[in-house]
């Protein structure tokens, strides 16, 4: 990403946008694409291990996107993020604002670099050029993970939830779609590069995988969001409280979110042994699904 991300874009745009992607974040979404690629057997893809690369980046590119704008005023109007000032406290809202579009446009860049020069699109070329289908397959997974029904979406049904009382399974679905489809999308990816098609076993498997561990995320975030100090979280703690949000804990308390996590993360692991893929291939996604759940900021 240092590489990749621009610090001479026009009047201090790099600076922004560097500062928003480069700085902090545990990176577990594109841990979780490197690790699905190696369990997908991607190093054994021509252009597998770039694929996975850059696909890896670009997931950050758009998750960093997505708290810069959720910081803004006109959302959740936070001023603390990975342990310092938010993006539009340092930078200014308009330059915020753009530092996360040129952010979200940028990932797609880097998933499609130029193709081959005699259009061959097998595997890597010359230049380390991905295959036309690969790169059409990550920008298709990464946008709909990110979309409107997807990230997008449900970070419409958040804000047009504050006050509201949401049943468990209103709330399930808007987290799904907030939270759960990017790092779903991210062990998607992973498994694209190493050339795994919908509709084989170990796909829909690495799918499940995805989907618990996506959900746990959020259910593990609102608990932390409940129990933690500013200073341990990197972020600002109590907000979902302070905004009137529903959340796990708010709906379920904390014994029984805590359980819920438990319960997903036993569904996630269980996912990868359906994945026949063997528990040596599939030992990174493991390690990140138990870090996630025991996570503690």
């Amino acid at each position: 990403m240092d590489q990749w991300v621009p610090a001479d874009a026009p009047a201090g745009l790099g600076q922004a946008m560097r500062y928003g992607v480069l700085d902090g974040g545990k990176r577990l979404r594109a841990l979780l694409i490197l690790a699905a690629a190696e369990a997908a057997g991607a190093d054994r893809v021509a252009g597998g291990t770039e694929a996975a690369m850059r696909a890896a980046c670009a997931m950050e590119m758009i998750h960093a996107y997505s708290l810069v704008h959720d910081d803004m005023p006109c959302m959740d109007n936070d001023v603390l993020r990975r342990g310092k000032p938010t993006v539009h406290v340092q930078f200014g809202q308009a330059q915020a604002l753009l530092a996360g579009d040129a952010l979200q446009t940028l990932a797609f860049e880097v998933l499609t670099p130029d193709a081959p020069a005699d259009g061959a699109g097998s595997g890597a070329g010359v230049d380390g050029c991905l295959q036309t289908r690969v790169q059409a397959r990550l920008c298709g997974l990464l946008a709909r993970a990110a979309g409107p029904f997807g990230m997008a979406g449900g970070q419409a049904i958040d804000l047009a939830s504050v006050g509201k009382a949401l049943d468990e399974a209103t709330l399930r679905d808007m987290h799904h779609r907030k939270t759960g489809a990017l790092l779903l999308g991210s062990v998607q990816m992973g498994a694209a590069c190493g050339g795994l098609e919908p509709g084989s076993v170990a796909w829909q498997a690495l799918s499940d995988f995805g989907d618990a561990i996506g959900l746990a995320f959020q259910i593990v975030d609102d608990v932390l969001d409940a129990t933690q100090a500013s200073d341990k979280l990197g972020k600002t703690a109590g907000k979902d409280a302070d905004a009137n949000k529903p959340t796990y804990v708010s709906l379920l308390g904390l014994e029984r979110a805590q359980a819920e996590s438990a319960q997903l993360l036993s569904r996630a692991r269980q996912a990868l042994v359906r994945s026949e893929l063997g528990e040596g291939a599939t030992a990174m996604l493991a390690a990140l699904a138990e870090r996630i759940v025991h996570r503690d900021h």
